[in-house]
């Protein structure tokens, strides 16, 4: 019985206090790819980041989150110059099992000393159920209950977003998600054929997301600069707001603090060493969540490589270098 309680709370929660239905993260100034399209390309290196995210540790069904996302510039030579991506991602939820793929395209252009991107994403998701559910009375005698396992459930969206950044490290985008209407279905076999009509177990209706970032370093003194950062994101019925500052020594070591309103207050640490950077977070839940559980972790694993820039060679003739033959320049 106990148990069964805490899947209720965390259902309860996860309705109230987390109505977006894209995966969280702590360390989102590291991910943005994943929810703004126009990201991608804009540092001008070939970028590939790995996170992971374990939820409110020992709590039955709790999320667990992976996600590996790569960028990197295209084009370059040509008029449609800009940058590419690729975001795969595996959500797990309690019984619900999320995995989406998205392909991003992201076109450059010079403004203000600085990169101003229009993106655009397409992505295909798909969910599988596990109809394995902890109650007192039996499920079956539900129908809009799934007492199933499936999968396969498939759907398709689009993405459009705006990303502008400049060279001392200032950005700032806007974004939306799931902007096409899409949804998943599964009916009960019994329900087919079913004259009565019986209701479908599952339907779930992707809702559209917005995102707003934005950040700047801010040097204190040679060796040390303070960054901090916002992400702002809504589904239109709920809005949750990250506030973010961390402290890097050296360019190397930093560590920081953000809050996420009604949330969880997150310690952060992390370092870089060329290319390679590390990242560390852990989550203390100031909602009533805490009560069952206190514990998330997430860790980012990243590395950019900066492709050699390519010398422009101009060739021009020189008077002394001509050849005469039969005293006519040739």
């Amino acid at each position: 019985m106990q148990k069964t309680l805490k899947i209720i709370a965390l259902t309860l929660l996860c309705g109230v206090s987390f109505a977006q239905q894209d995966a969280q993260f702590s360390q989102n100034m590291f991910n943005k790819l994943p929810v703004n399209p126009a990201y991608a390309g804009t540092d001008g290196a070939i970028c590939g980041t790995i996170l992971l995210r374990q939820q409110w540790e020992n709590f039955p069904g709790a999320p667990r989150t992976g996600l590996i996302a790569l960028d990197a510039p295209v084009l370059q030579s040509t008029p449609f110059h800009g940058g590419a991506g690729l975001t795969f991602c595996q959500d797990q939820l309690g019984f619900d099992k999320t995995t989406f793929a998205k392909i991003s395209y992201s076109y450059h252009r010079a403004l203000w000393a600085g990169t101003l991107a229009l993106g655009f994403e397409a992505s295909m998701m798909q969910k599988q159920l596990n109809g394995v559910w902890i109650a007192t009375d039996p499920v079956a005698q539900d129908a809009s209950i799934p007492d199933i396992n499936t999968g396969g459930i498939k759907s398709y969206d689009l993405g459009l977003g705006v990303y502008y950044t400049n060279p001392i490290g200032m950005y700032f985008g806007i974004s939306s998600t799931h902007l096409t209407p899409s949804s998943f279905r599964l009916t009960h076999p019994a329900a087919k054929g079913n004259p009565l009509n019986v209701p479908d177990d599952y339907n779930f209706v992707n809702a559209k997301h917005m995102y707003i970032m934005a950040g700047c370093p801010f040097p204190v003194s040679r060796n040390v600069e303070v960054i901090p950062s916002v992400l702002a994101k809504t589904d239109l019925t709920s809005t949750q707001l990250d506030l973010n500052v961390r402290v890097v020594w050296q360019e190397r070591i930093w560590g920081g603090m953000s809050y996420r309103l009604t949330d969880a207050v997150v310690a952060m640490v992390g370092f870089q060493n060329g290319g390679f950077r590390f990242g560390y977070s852990f989550d203390m839940t100031t909602s009533d969540i805490r009560n069952y559980s206190n514990n998330t972790h997430e860790v980012m694993v990243g590395y950019c490589y900066q492709p050699p820039t390519r010398v422009k060679r101009t060739v021009h003739d020189n008077i002394r270098n001509m050849n005469f033959r039969n005293g006519e320049m040739e």
